[in-house]
């Protein structure tokens, strides 16, 4: 974003009426907080955070990414030389497409989601103050508080696009490279497709709150630096410590503590009844981890001298 397009922006995140910041000024200390001042806000973060083309490569490779693993699995069954075998998900998968949803959505949690949540998250706050287009944001008056509120609001989005990516893309590619029909859960149990498709819909809306602490953690980072590339590298550095470190079994003690520990507790879902216990661990960790580094993201952000 260029200068002038950040003026520009900062007119039309005027609270109140879309009024540009001179016009009708309140006086000093009395800033509007009103819901539609938020929602401008925060219609000019997901514009701002979806155009970029970054954002969008990065939700073509995970898109292309449930392609490529159907499609290895197909030319794996069709081979006279191997069967059906491999995990769970992966031997099912050749029985009924809509299972290539949840193994895509198991292969990317661990890497591919995580990375790109990170670099989006990482480069929010330090993205724009390296840019220098921070200060003109400031100006209108956003307000910092609701400045960082629409920034993890926006992150969430992306989570939301980016789990979306991979479970539509897989449920496209299963239905065209294998059959379809009643649903032979990892319990053993059947269900019909319809069922399915709901359970489908359940896990990627958990994969995606699965990864609100993440978010939380990137927009912290991001307020400690004013280098995008070195909040996105910080940020993704730390996903993949916690992934080495959540291997080790001498730190059991720790691990239920990572925020990444529980990510694959969407399985429980798939069997009949579903299991709750760790998907409500899951999102009890992130909701610990939101509050804590987005209190501490607070904290710095409000505090911060922004000159550039």
């Amino acid at each position: 974003m260029s200068r002038a397009e950040a003026v520009a922006r900062a007119g039309e995140l005027a609270p109140g009426t879309g009024r540009r910041p001179g016009a009708g000024r309140q006086p000093a200390g009395r800033r509007p907080r009103t819901a539609a001042g938020f929602l401008a806000l925060f219609r000019s973060e997901l514009h701002l955070t979806f155009r970029r083309m970054r954002t969008k490569v990065l939700l073509a490779i995970l898109a292309v990414l449930p392609i490529l693993i159907g499609v290895v699995i197909k030319l794996n069954t069709d081979s006279p030389h191997e069967g059906g075998g491999g995990p769970s998900f992966i031997a099912q998968t050749t029985q009924n497409g809509l299972f290539l949803v949840f193994t895509a959505l198991a292969v990317a949690l661990p890497v591919f989601l995580p990375m790109t949540v990170g670099v989006v998250a990482g480069d929010a706050v330090a993205g724009e103050a390296a840019a220098g287009t921070l200060r003109y944001l400031l100006v209108a008056p956003a307000g910092r508080t609701r400045l960082l509120a629409a920034k993890f609001t926006a992150g969430l989005v992306f989570c939301l696009a980016a789990t979306a990516a991979v479970a539509v893309t897989a449920l496209a590619a299963g239905a065209a490279l294998f059959p379809l029909g009643q649903v032979t859960l990892i319990s053993g149990d059947t269900i019909g497709l319809g069922d399915a498709l709901l359970r489908a819909l359940l896990v990627a809306v958990v994969v995606a709150a699965s990864l609100a602490g993440l978010v939380a953690i990137g927009l912290f980072v991001s307020t400690l630096t004013g280098s995008g590339i070195a909040a996105m590298a910080a940020t993704v550095g730390l996903v993949i410590t916690v992934q080495i470190l959540d291997a080790f079994p001498q730190l059991d003690a720790v691990s239920p503590f990572l925020f990444s520990h529980y990510w694959l507790s969407f399985a429980d879902l798939l069997r009949a009844p579903m299991y709750w216990d760790g998907v409500l661990k899951d999102l009890g960790l992130q909701a610990a981890y939101v509050a804590v580094f987005g209190s501490a993201a607070w904290s710095r952000f409000t505090s911060r001298d922004i000159s550039a």
